[in-house]
This record gives structure tokens, sequence and C-alpha cells, in this order.
């Protein structure tokens, strides 16, 4: 295996998406092939307690490290080689062929979230691109009906969130509310990216500070009134599933979820996750009854739409130039 050549594809690589973009993903070189692990340091076991996203994130950046490969010209392929204890989930490693994609370095460049104003929704043909490639790992795509009847669910799931000391701990953690945050440009939430104000940034940062002797005071129900996503545009499209998914399939469905993204971007189009909505057990049973599908099938939602403004990048603790 070339592993300098890997070795300088790792800026692009690292652009897949993680939660709380906490870049989980860790790589050790070994004769003959990459193993794909992560750093239990950034997890997050409070908000992420299955680890769901941990899997889907790890699962993301493996096909990221495949279409980056395969546009550079360097054959890879994955070999699944999951195992909690030592926490690896595989093994990239040479191929004969290049792994076929039809996304770009390029795609993954310029994939973002945007949490801003989106107008529009998906089209007919990128909703019939999605359910293709969910389809063949044996999942769907559903569009939630009556967007509207969200607003409740997703205030309540917030809510929820933020009464728990220890999520909203973990939180803070990775939130990066003000410039001169010393990892502003290396991981994390920044204001920017979470399109605040700095008022607004300002007013969270004494809120979350002020947060052991707020909290019974009722400021998760203010803090949770104080965003409404759903009022910003977009349609919110659920990816579903097959059930009985074990860990080493939500891996997979990691890179079901990434392709579903670049699908997204190469139609000119943005995502905006709303994770809480399935991370409370409540709001997932409920969400669940909406769509009629069993809650443990749920694995992700998305606001999608057309950005108003280009949203800003996120930070990266592996950095390089465009090619």
């Amino acid at each position: 295996m070339d592993v300098d050549a890997f070795r300088a594809l790792e800026p692009w690589c690292w652009r897949a998406p993680s939660a709380h973009n906490t870049q989980p993903w860790r790589l050790r070189y070994e004769p003959g092939a990459v193993r794909v692990g992560w750093d239990a340091a950034h997890a997050l076991p409070a908000a992420d307690p299955t680890g769901r996203d941990l899997r889907l994130s790890l699962g993301a950046f493996v096909e990221t490290c495949l279409i980056v490969a395969a546009d550079a010209g360097l054959p890879l392929e994955y070999v699944a080689d999951h195992d909690e204890r030592h926490r690896w989930v595989g093994r990239l490693r040479p191929a004969r062929h290049r792994y076929p994609t039809p996304f770009r370095t390029t795609d993954v460049w310029e994939r973002r979230t945007d949490r801003g104003t989106l107008t529009g929704a998906a089209d007919e043909d990128t909703l019939a691109a999605m359910e293709t490639v969910a389809r063949q790992a044996g999942g769907v795509v559903r569009t939630v009906p009556h967007a509207g009847r969200l607003g409740a669910l997703l205030r309540a799931a917030d809510r929820r969130l933020y009464a728990d000391p220890t999520i909203v701990s973990e939180l803070r953690r990775w939130l990066r509310l003000d410039p001169t945050h010393p990892d502003y440009h290396t991981d994390g939430l920044t204001d920017r990216c979470l399109a605040l104000s700095r008022p607004a940034a300002a007013g969270l940062r004494v809120a979350l500070a002020g947060y052991p002797v707020l909290r019974p005071l009722g400021l998760p129900r203010l803090l949770a009134a104080g965003d409404d996503p759903l009022a910003r545009g977009g349609t919110v499209l659920v990816l579903v599933a097959p059930d009985g998914l074990d860990l080493p399939g939500q891996v997979e469905f990691g890179r079901v979820l990434l392709r579903c993204w670049l699908v997204l971007q190469t139609a000119g189009l943005v995502a905006h996750p709303l994770s809480q909505l399935i991370d409370v057990p409540a709001t997932r049973t409920a969400l669940g009854a909406l769509l009629d599908v069993a809650p443990q099938r749920l694995v992700h939602v998305t606001r999608v739409g057309r950005p108003t403004r280009p949203a800003p990048r996120s930070a990266r603790r592996v950095s390089g130039k465009r090619a």
C-alpha cells in the first residue's frame, strides 16, 4: 500500500461529518493496510449513549476515505472488522480496482452542514437518487408529513437534553462560541457554524455558564424555545434502516448517510441534522408513530433545502488546501 500517497489525502478525508464535530476517527498505519478506529475522548457518552452517532460518523469517514482515494487514483477497499473493546471498525487496504463511486473529492470538500435559512425542497429526482442509495442497503428515505407538527417534538427533545446536566456539560466542552477559543479552528461547534450572531453567542455563553443556578429556574425550557430551525425552511427527511441493524451495520449506514448527503450536495442542496428528535426516546417513539415506522429503525433526521447564502466550513484538526 502506498502509505505516503494516502497520508497526503488525509486533509480531504477529515472533511467527513461527525456529531458536535468531534472528529472521533483515528487511523493506524499497519503493513499493507490502514486500520480505522476511534478515540473514546472524542465520543459523546452523554448525548450519544448507544454510540449510534459515533458509528454513523465512522462510517461516513470510511466512505469519505474511499471516495477521496478513488478520485486520486488510489485503489482501496474497506474490510469491516468491528471490535468495540479495541475501538476499531475495520481496515482500508489495497484493491485491484478503484472504489466505484459517482462522487469526487470536490463534492466532499464542498459538502456543508447549514443551520441557516433554506428554501425549496429536494426534487423528485434527488429524492429518488437518495432512495436508491438507501434501498441498496435495505433502508428507505422518508419525507416527514406535516412538518409543522415536528415543532412540538423538537422543543420537547431540546428541553429534555438541556435538562440533563451531563449532556449540557458535554455540549459546553465542544462549543466554540468565541473566536479566541483555543480550539476554534480545530474542532467543535463554532458560533459561525451554529449561525449565531455575536450577541446570541454571548448570551448562550452566559446562560450555560450559569447553568447550575438557572437550570431549576427554567433555563432548559428557555433554551429550547429560543431556536426554531423549522421556521427557517426546508423539508425534513428521515433515513430509515432495516430492522435489527447491528453495530457494524450502523457503521455501514454511516456510509449510506454520507452518500445521501453527497447526493444532496451535487443537487445544490444542504442538510441540517436534527438528531435530537431520535436521541430522546419519547420523541423518537412519536416520530416513529408519525411515519408508521418502528422507532429503532430511525437512524438520522435532517432538514434539507437550498441555502440562501454560503455556510461557513467547519474546523478540522487535519487541514489542507483544495487541490
